[in-house]
């Protein structure tokens, strides 16, 4: 590692990595004990890539996120009691409880939305960025999406219109190696995600996911491209997803000697070994900090089971399709 990261920003990706660790696991509890409808697909074994990403954006910067996508808006600043109300399905939810997992969205704070619809951001994200380089800002916009979205139109068209305008985007592909259950080498040829960077002639980086100094270090590069004019760049993150693709996925197509190998390569005790070796942190800060983020999940699924359910008569308000059928 070449770049260096001061002890309070270390400390912030630390608290940031173990937020979404905890929140994802307290929700996996939670539906499991049938208090979430829909579906779930939880970041467990990713959060090094989304931390190290949006520890380098500001207010004014932008992302766009997935199905997958709880990690992302926690390191993009989002609230946790509005994304766990959302998910309970309550009125004081992101959505209004009417979006769920999937379609939490907080513009005010650059979250675009989580979005269900796979491959859905690259536009997304390109459009965003075309806005900030015709209002002459110096603003980035992040592209979250995963393996199998590599595979959609969608993504060859975010991409190239990037390249073509120069737009201030970085594309971070969160390589999982599964499109649900389909593993990389049976719906792809190429090894690296990153390789297909060169049909627009913009800079394609492969990481260690699983490293969030290498991922900061990485990102930050990409971004500062972003930021001088220089355009797009994609960035493939090697991870995994220890869970299933959803919850209640029974993960047959995979082996427990691979999960085993990944877990080897946990990125929360890796980033808490270094961070004793650099002398930032102690065992006991570290429960300390632990406990303070386990207060403040309890109490964000405190405020989301006492709060209401949305009325009957509200089912259309904020419906912006369809409503002209029911009429």
């Amino acid at each position: 590692m070449t770049t260096k990261i001061e002890h309070e920003k270390l400390v912030a990706m630390y608290s940031n990595m173990l937020t979404i660790r905890l929140f994802e696991t307290r929700v996996g509890e939670l539906f499991a004990q049938g208090k979430m409808p829909g579906f779930i697909h939880l970041y467990i074994g990713e959060e090094a890539v989304a931390t190290g990403v949006s520890a380098h954006l500001g207010a004014g910067d932008f992302i766009t996120s997935t199905h997958r996508g709880h990690g992302h808006l926690i390191s993009k600043g989002g609230d946790l009691k509005l994304m766990m109300a959302e998910l309970y399905g309550k009125k004081t939810g992101y959505c209004k409880g009417k979006g769920g997992s999937m379609h939490i969205a907080d513009v005010d704070l650059g979250i675009l939305g989580a979005n269900g619809i796979v491959g859905g951001g690259p536009p997304i994200a390109s459009g965003a960025a075309l806005a900030i380089q015709y209002q002459g800002k110096n603003n980035v916009v992040v592209c979250f999406f995963g393996d199998g979205a590599s595979n959609q139109g969608t993504f060859h068209e975010g991409l190239n219109m990037a390249a073509i305008w120069k737009l201030p985007v970085v594309f971070v592909c969160e390589n999982n190696y599964y499109g649900i259950s389909l593993s990389q080498a049976k719906h792809q040829t190429v090894a690296d995600i990153a390789d297909r960077a060169k049909a627009y002639d913009i800079p394609g980086v492969v990481v260690d996911g699983n490293d969030v100094m290498a991922v900061y270090e990485v990102a930050g590069e990409a971004m500062k491209r972003a930021r001088e004019g220089k355009g797009p760049s994609l960035v493939e993150c090697k991870t995994y997803r220890y869970r299933g693709h959803f919850e209640g996925d029974p993960t047959v197509y995979r082996s427990k000697e691979e999960v085993d190998a990944w877990l080897k390569k946990d990125p929360i005790p890796r980033f808490e070994k270094t961070l004793r070796d650099m002398k930032v942190l102690t065992d006991a800060r570290m429960a300390d900090i632990k406990k303070e983020i386990e207060a403040r999940i309890e109490a964000a699924v405190k405020f989301a089971e006492e709060s209401p359910w949305p009325e009957p008569a509200e089912i259309l308000e904020d419906v912006y399709t369809g409503a002209s059928v029911l009429v």
